[in-house]
C-alpha cells in the first residue's frame, strides 16, 4: 500500500474551520496560494492568522495608541519586548502577556509557563530580566475552584520564577464572580541592557544558517494559539495538550547562553518559541528581514519520535529560540551552547524571495510566502461592530442619595479591612522570592510602585501593574483613562517620573459587539490618558475570548504595565507614616461620589453605577504638585487613594509602623463618601511641622487643592473625635483574610 504524502493531504472547508478559521480565510489562502493549501499548510495559517497572533480583531485601533516618546529605543511592536532609554547608556526592556486560557485548565503549568515566557521575551533582545510583576484575577474566593485556581496559579508563579533567579517584586490580585471560569493570569517582566548591546527578532543574508537551541520539542502546546483565542467550554478540558509544559532550570541555563553567544558577534538576529512556535519565529523573522528560509523539521531535536511536520511546526514546548546565524560563525554558537548543555541544530538557512519552505525529509511539505502570515502582511484585519450595552445608560441612573449612609461605620471599616480585594496579599506574596539579586528596594520600603536598584548608577526603576476592571466595566473610556493614570500616580508617589507603558488587554469574545465597544472605549481612554503622561505604548498582548459559553464575558480587563525613572535614589518615597506629630494631608479634591466603590459594590451589593469622578486634567496636575514636593524634600510620605478610599490609605500608612491618626472629615461630603469614595486624583501624604509653610505655599502657587485632614497620633483610628479601635487589631484582619479562606 503506498504512502500519502504530506504535501498531497489536501485540506477542505471542514478542517479549516474545526482548526479556527473562518470560510472566507481558507478562500484567501486557496487565493494567495493560487491552489488548495494542504492540510499542514492549512495548521499554518490557523495559528498564525488566530486572534493571539496575528491581532485580526483588534490592530486597527490598537495603531491608534501613542507610540512615539523621549525615551524610546525601539518602534512599538517592532521586538520581543518594548526598549526604552534609562540614561546611563543603558536601555529597558520589558514586556506583559497573558496566559489566561492555559491557566483556566491547568493553573499550575498555566502560570508558569507564562512567567517563561515573558522572560524569554527579555532576554531574546539581549537584556537581562532583573525583576517580574504580575496581575491576577480570580473569582469569588469561597469557591473550591477559585482556591483551586488561586493556590495552583501562585505557585506555578512562585516555582518557576523562583528556580529561575529573577524577584517579583509587585503585582494586584482581584477577585470577582465574573472570573469564576476564566482566571486572568497576567505577567510582566523587566530587564537591563547596554545600549548597542541588543539583538533584532530579524533575519537577514542569503545564506546565513538558522538554528534552533535550547529544549527539545514536544507535543505540548500544539495550537496553543489557536486554543487562545476561543471562548472556554465545558469541552476546553480536552485540550489540556495546548498547555504549556516549563523547567526554570533550563531557562535558567538559556538565559545565560543566549546572552553569552550575543558577545560572540555571530548573531544576526534572534527570537523566543511562544505562540505559534517554530510557525511564528520563522515567519516573523523573515518577515521583518524580507527574506525566506528553507527549513528541515526532521533536524529539530524532540521529545517524541514519529511527530508529524504539523506537530513541530505548532508545537509551542518552551526553553527554545530560533538564532540566525553570521555564516562561518557556525562553531562559535555551538560552543557557546555546548557549554550550556543546551540543544543547537541547524535547521534551515536564509534564503532570496520570501517563501517559507518547510521540508520533511526530501519532502516539501509546506511553502507558503512568510509576509502572508504576519500582522502587517497579509493577515486578515477586520474592524467590527460595536454597540453600547444596555446596563451602561443604566448605570447613569444611579443617584448616591438612593443610599442610606451607614450608622455604623465601624462595621464598614472591618469589612473592607478583611475585603481580598483590599487586604493583604501576603498569602500569594510570600510564595514568591521577592529578594533575591539584591535589587528590590522595596521590600522593607513599601511604596505605592516596586522600586529597583540600576547598580552602578544613582538611578533607580520604577515599575507597577494597574487596572480596576470595575471601573472600566462601568465605562471604558473613563475606567481605562484612570487604569493609565493610577499607574502613573503610583511611580510619582513613589519618587519616579512616569516613562512608558506596555499592556495585555483582557476581553471577551469581539465578535459581540457590546465586548467590542468595550474594547474600542477602553483604547481610547488609554490612548488620552498615555498622552497625557507623555508614556507611549511600546507594545503588549491582547486577549480577547476571556469568557465562557455559560457565564459569559470577564470584566473589560486592560492592564497596563508602566515603568518610570528615578533620577536620583535618595528620593525614593514610602507609603508609611514616619513619626508621630507629622501632619497630614490630602492633596486633591474629595467628592460626594461612592460610585463603583468597593464599599457600594461589596458592602452594599450595589452593582451597576457609573466609574468613579475623574477629571484627567486634575489628575496631571495633582501628580505634577507630588513631583516638585518629593523632588524639594517637602514631604515624608505619600500614597495614592485608590481601592477602598481614603479610609484604607490612612489604614495602610498606619499599619507599617503602628502609628495611628486623627482626623476630621469634612462637612460639606457625606462620610462615607469622604472615607470610602473612591474619586480619582488624590494623593494621602505626610508632613513634618518644619515643612508646613513650604509645602502649603507651594500647592497654593500651583493652584492645586488641598486640605489638612489632621495628624499622626497614637495607635488608634481616631475620626471626628470618635474611637473607631486600634491599628493592631486592623493589621490582623487585614493580614489574615486571604489566609482564612485558602486555610
Amino acid at each position: 500500500m503506498s504512502i500519502i504524502k504530506y504535501s498531497e493531504q489536501l485540506a477542505d472547508l471542514e478542517a479549516a474551520e474545526k482548526l479556527g478559521l473562518l470560510p472566507e480565510e481558507f478562500e484567501k489562502i486557496k487565493s494567495i496560494l493560487g491552489r488548495t493549501p494542504n492540510f499542514t499548510e492549512v495548521a499554518v495559517f490557523s495559528v498564525m492568522w488566530s486572534e493571539h497572533c496575528s491581532y485580526k480583531n483588534s490592530i486597527t485601533w490598537l495603531k491608534t495608541l501613542p507610540k512615539e516618546g523621549p525615551h524610546m529605543l525601539a518602534k512599538a511592536g517592532e521586538e520581543n519586548a518594548g526598549l526604552v532609554d534609562i540614561g546611563d547608556g543603558l536601555g529597558c526592556a520589558f514586556k506583559i502577556e497573558s496566559h489566561n486560557h492555559p491557566s483556566a485548565l491547568e493553573p499550575y503549568q498555566g502560570a508558569a509557563t507564562g512567567v517563561g515566557g515573558i522572560n524569554r521575551d527579555i532576554f531574546t533582545m539581549g537584556a537581562r530580566p532583573i525583576a517580574q510583576l504580575n496581575s491576577l484575577r480570580f473569582g469569588d474566593l469561597k469557591s473550591a475552584k477559585t482556591q483551586w485556581l488561586l493556590k495552583g496559579v501562585v505557585k506555578g508563579i512562585g516555582d518557576y520564577g523562583n528556580a529561575f533567579g529573577i524577584p517579583t517584586v509587585a503585582g494586584e490580585v482581584f477577585f470577582d464572580e465574573c472570573y469564576n471560569v476564566n482566571p486572568l493570569v497576567n505577567a510582566m517582566s523587566v530587564g537591563i541592557v547596554k545600549h548597542g548591546e541588543t539583538v533584532s527578532a530579524t533575519s537577514y543574508g542569503v545564506g546565513n544558517p538558522v538554528f534552533i537551541v535550547g529544549s527539545s520539542t514536544g507535543k505540548d502546546g500544539i495550537a496553543g494559539a489557536s486554543f487562545a483565542s476561543k471562548n472556554i467550554t465545558e469541552d476546553s478540558a480536552k485540550d489540556l495538550p495546548s498547555v504549556q509544559v516549563g523547567d526554570p532550570f533550563q531557562e535558567k541555563l538559556l538565559l545565560e547562553a543566549t546572552l553569552e553567544v550575543i558577545k560572540t558577534g555571530a548573531v544576526i538576529g534572534m527570537q523566543d518559541m511562544g505562540a505559534a512556535g517554530i510557525t511564528c519565529s520563522t515567519s516573523e523573522m523573515s518577515a521583518k528581514g524580507q527574506h525566506g528560509m528553507n527549513i528541515w523539521l526532521h533536524k529539530v531535536p524532540t521529545r517524541q519520535a514519529g511527530m508529524h511536520p504539523f506537530e513541530i511546526l505548532l508545537s509551542e514546548s518552551q526553553e527554545r529560540m530560533l538564532v540566525v546565524v553570521e555564516k562561518g560563525k557556525e562553531e562559535r554558537v555551538k560552543k557557546v551552547f555546548d557549554k550550556w548543555d543546551l540543544n543547537c541544530e541547524q535547521i534551515g538557512e536564509v534564503t532570496e524571495g520570501n517563501r517559507l519552505k518547510y521540508y520533511m525529509y526530501d519532502e516539501l511539505v509546506a511553502d507558503i510566502p512568510a509576509d502572508v502570515l504576519v500582522l502587517g502582511g497579509g493577515a486578515p484585519v477586520y474592524k467590527r461592530e460595536y454597540k453600547e450595552p444596555s446596563y451602561y445608560a443604566e448605570s447613569k441612573k444611579f443617584d448616591i442619595t438612593s443610599v442610606p449612609e451607614p450608622k455604623d461605620l465601624k462595621s464598614v471599616m472591618q469589612f473592607l479591612a478583611a475585603h481580598p480585594n483590599l487586604a493583604s496579599k501576603r498569602w500569594i506574596y510570600n510564595q514568591y522570592d521577592s529578594m533575591v539579586g539584591t535589587i528590590n528596594m522595596s521590600t522593607n520600603a513599601p511604596s505605592d510602585a516596586a522600586i529597583v536598584n540600576i547598580k552602578g548608577s544613582r538611578k533607580g526603576l520604577a515599575m507597577t501593574v494597574d487596572c480596576n476592571s470595575r471601573y472600566v466595566n462601568a465605562d471604558p473610556e473613563i475606567g481605562c483613562a484612570i487604569a493609565v493614570s493610577e499607574a502613573a500616580r503610583n511611580i510619582v508617589c513613589s519618587g519616579g517620573i512616569p516613562s512608558a507603558v506596555t499592556n495585555c488587554l483582557n476581553f471577551g469574545n469581539p465578535y459581540n459587539p457590546e465586548v467590542y465597544w468595550q474594547f474600542v472605549g477602553s483604547i481610547k481612554g488609554m490612548g488620552r490618558a498615555c498622552e497625557k503622561f507623555r508614556t507611549p505604548v511600546t507594545g503588549g498582548n491582547v486577549s480577547f475570548y476571556n469568557q465562557s459559553s455559560y457565564e459569559g464575558p470577564v470584566f473589560p480587563t486592560p492592564t497596563i504595565g508602566m515603568i518610570g525613572i528615578l533620577e536620583d535614589k535618595s528620593h525614593q518615597t514610602t507609603l508609611d507614616f514616619k513619626k508621630e506629630g507629622d501632619v497630614i494631608y490630602l492633596i486633591g479634591e474629595s467628592k460626594n461620589d461612592i460610585s463603583s466603590s468597593e464599599y457600594l459594590y461589596s458592602y452594599h451589593k450595589i452593582k451597576n453605577t457609573p466609574a468613579p469622578y475623574f477629571n484627567l486634567d486634575t489628575e496631571f496636575n495633582v501628580q505634577n504638585a507630588v513631583k516638585f514636593l518629593i523632588k524639594n524634600n517637602l514631604i515624608n510620605s505619600a500614597h495614592d487613594l485608590s481601592d477602598g478610599g481614603l479610609f484604607m490609605s490612612l489604614l495602610e500608612s498606619s499599619m507599617v509602623n503602628n502609628l495611628g491618626f486623627e482626623i476630621n472629615t469634612d462637612g460639606s461630603v457625606r462620610k462615607d463618601a469622604f472615607l470610602f469614595g473612591e474619586a480619582q486624583s488624590r494623593v494621602l501624604v505626610s508632613v513634618q511641622a518644619k515643612n508646613i509653610v513650604a509645602f502649603e505655599a507651594e500647592l497654593k502657587k500651583q493652584n492645586t487643592v488641598f486640605s489638612k485632614l489632621g495628624s499622626v497620633k497614637g495607635t488608634s483610628l481616631v475620626i471626628d473625635s470618635v474611637n473607631f479601635g486600634s491599628i493592631e487589631d486592623y493589621k490582623k484582619t487585614f493580614d489574615t483574610s486571604i489566609e482564612g479562606y485558602m486555610s
